[in-house]
């Protein structure tokens, strides 16, 4: 089957059966590189975007990077109780064997978070503990702003003796175990009972 093309001054030429050999036989597949051209620029792009997002959210690092993952406010700041807090009974501070000083503090990370909507209260959190002696690496506010009582979490249960000290230097009685603050080795949340 011959295609039609339309009409031109080469066609005029009566040189015999080669009317229209000036075209070239159209190549096939032509579309389909278009096609994978634009595919993978569109790949490229979504990559580069969601890169981007996922640095800018802080949600990814990259891995052998050599600073150690310190608490921000801003990145504690978020930080919800989205995890319901241990099954373990939380216990008041007096009753547990007993509650380290501020030089067994270590590499212990402390943060300070406001679970109210008192202003500066995580601040007088962070000038209580570093007045007794007790290194607070952030402030900031909590996920949510409706907690009634002061609680100390900690990640591990070598933690809790840091946790209770730092309980016993704010007057909490509240230290529970709980992965619902990351960001931090202990998190204070202040609540409305802290008074400063």
């Amino acid at each position: 089957m011959t295609e039609r093309y339309p009409r031109d001054r080469f066609d005029e030429v009566s040189d015999g059966p080669r009317v229209g050999a000036h075209r070239g036989a159209r190549r096939r597949g032509r579309g389909w590189i278009a096609f994978a051209w634009g595919a993978l620029a569109t790949g490229v792009l979504v990559l580069v975007g969601v890169l981007v997002l996922a640095l800018l959210n802080g949600s990814y690092s990259f891995p052998g990077s050599t600073s150690s993952p310190r608490p921000s406010s801003s990145s504690s700041a978020s930080a919800a109780p989205s995890e319901s807090p241990s099954d373990e009974p939380s216990a008041p501070a007096s009753e547990e064997p007993s509650a380290a000083e501020p030089s067994a503090q270590g590499a212990t990370s402390v943060v300070v978070l406001n679970g109210t909507t008192t202003t500066g209260l995580a601040a007088r959190g962070r000038t209580a503990l570093t007045s007794a002696g007790w290194k607070v690496a952030s402030t900031g506010d909590a996920g949510t702003t409706g907690a009634t009582t002061s609680v100390v979490y900690y990640q591990e249960p070598d933690q809790q003796a840091v946790a209770q000290g730092v309980a016993k230097a704010l007057g909490i009685a509240t230290v529970e175990q709980s992965s619902a603050f990351p960001n931090a080795d202990v998190s204070v949340v202040l609540g409305a009972d802290y008074g400063g």
